[in-house]
């Protein structure tokens, strides 16, 4: 549930360039320099931090992967980590 929601609006300048609201750059976590993503669905447009979205993206991806591939404790991704160090060392 959203704690605070608001709209806010901003220009489009000639050169389609936009100027993001602050209250939205911090929402967002985002300062110069940084970059945000664009995510189109239909109509509507949703503006993200793009740090933040890379890595929601990737565990989705990654999602289930553990059980799938028999780990299912902490000391079996610990052995494995360590089996692939020690394989890593040999070449």
């Amino acid at each position: 549930m959203l704690a605070k929601a608001f709209v806010d609006n901003a220009k489009v300048m000639a050169k389609g360039q936009v100027t993001i609201p602050k209250d939205v750059r911090d929402i967002l976590g985002v300062a110069s320099g940084d970059r945000v993503t664009f995510v189109v669905e239909g109509n509507t447009v949703r503006i993200v931090n793009s740090a933040v979205y890379a890595m929601q993206m990737l565990q989705q991806e990654m999602a289930g992967e553990a059980e799938r591939t028999g780990l299912d404790s902490e000391d079996d991704v610990m052995a494995l980590v360590k089996e692939l160090r020690n394989e890593d060392e040999k070449v």
